[in-house]
């Protein structure tokens, strides 16, 4: 495997692999709900571990308690060792957080990482504080899988096929398909040295994106049929409910690729997706389209994200956090247009 040519700093990488080589316990956890970014990374992560300190015990944790890896994902090597938050037992001596910056978002695992002797972060989301001993954010990068990528090339350590496809999938994901505008140069140039590793794209494009349940697709049509527009047409939105979900049968971790269907309708430039899930609460998907930035309104509903993709969770109805968020979109397209 040949080296990147990266931007990043190297200290911080001597910094993260100073506490790996203290640590005799390691766990690996990413953010609640993990998608393909969280679940590549963390298994290619605790792999590389494990491969190059065999003497060590490496935990890949799920951040919610009796939590599961998305059925979606289940073709990559190692998703059933994954334990949820409240199966693990101990302290462990490092605790790695993948795929985020924000230790709100390690749900039932934060009280794990708050015991821990230590913490490292591996992620590519802005922050707002520093919780960690040592670790890396570039918020420049496509996936965490481009940075897990690199530090096995800092390491020197030649990446097996397994990791690669953990993390091929890391970065497809995150990239939509390469569609986003998070697919750089840096990340067709980590693709190309994932595959000459052993990643099949086709393989994760059938797994991934062309292996949907019949069940999904007919929740997916009535997405489509609710799908509005408001902001002069420059917002396309829809929705699903928990009576939705309940008909469906369709678990809410499969549910990531609905906002991408809003995404898709023409003249529009931003996506927002509301799912209501138990507890009185509602799930927001934000996906900006053009320069637009949304992470901005993710936060002041109590989430955040990226530029062009953002999250939250809200109390509330649908219709709630509906009314909530389209005056915060209004001014953020009244901005725009000033700008």
């Amino acid at each position: 495997m040949t080296s990147l040519n990266t931007k990043v700093s190297r200290p911080e990488f001597d910094e993260v692999t100073a506490l790996i080589e203290q640590a005799s316990s390691i766990v690996v956890c990413a953010h609640t709900s993990p998608d393909g970014d969280a679940i590549g990374s963390g298994l290619a992560l605790s792999s590389i571990i494990q491969r190059r300190w065999p003497s060590k015990t490496v935990t890949n944790l799920l951040a919610d308690a009796d939590g599961e890896v998305p059925r979606i994902y289940k073709f990559l090597d190692g998703t059933e060792s994954f334990v949820p938050a409240n199966k693990y037992e101990g302290t462990p001596d490092l605790f790695i957080c993948v795929d985020l910056s924000t230790a709100g978002r390690l749900a039932d695992a934060e009280a794990l990482m708050e015991r821990s002797k230590t913490v490292a972060v591996l992620d590519h989301h802005p922050y707002n504080s520093v919780y960690w001993n040592a670790g890396l954010v570039r918020p420049d990068a496509a996936a965490t899988g481009v940075i897990i990528t690199e530090f096995a090339c800092h390491l020197g350590t030649e990446l097996v096929p397994s990791e690669a496809q953990c993390l091929m999938c890391a970065l497809v994901t995150d990239t939509g398909r390469f569609q986003y505008q998070n697919a750089d140069g840096e990340a067709f140039e980590v693709a190309s040295l994932l595959v000459e590793a052993g990643a099949s794209p086709s393989q994760i494009a059938l797994h991934v994106y062309q292996s949907d349940r019949l069940a999904y697709l007919h929740l997916a049509a009535k997405v489509m049929g609710r799908i509005r527009t408001f902001g002069e047409g420059r917002v396309a939105y829809s929705y699903v409910t928990t009576a939705d979900l309940s008909a469906s049968g369709v678990p809410l971790a499969e549910m990531d690729g609905l906002v991408d269907i809003v995404r898709c309708v023409e003249g529009t430039e931003i996506a927002l997706f509301l799912k209501e899930v138990d507890g009185g609460k509602v799930r927001g998907n934000l996906r900006s389209k053009s320069q637009l930035d949304i992470s901005g309104v993710a936060r002041q509903m109590g989430g955040g994200g990226h530029t062009a993709a953002a999250g939250f969770t809200a109390e509330g109805t649908i219709d709630d956090v509906f009314t909530q968020i389209v005056p915060l979109l209004i001014d953020l397209l009244a901005l725009d247009k000033e700008s």
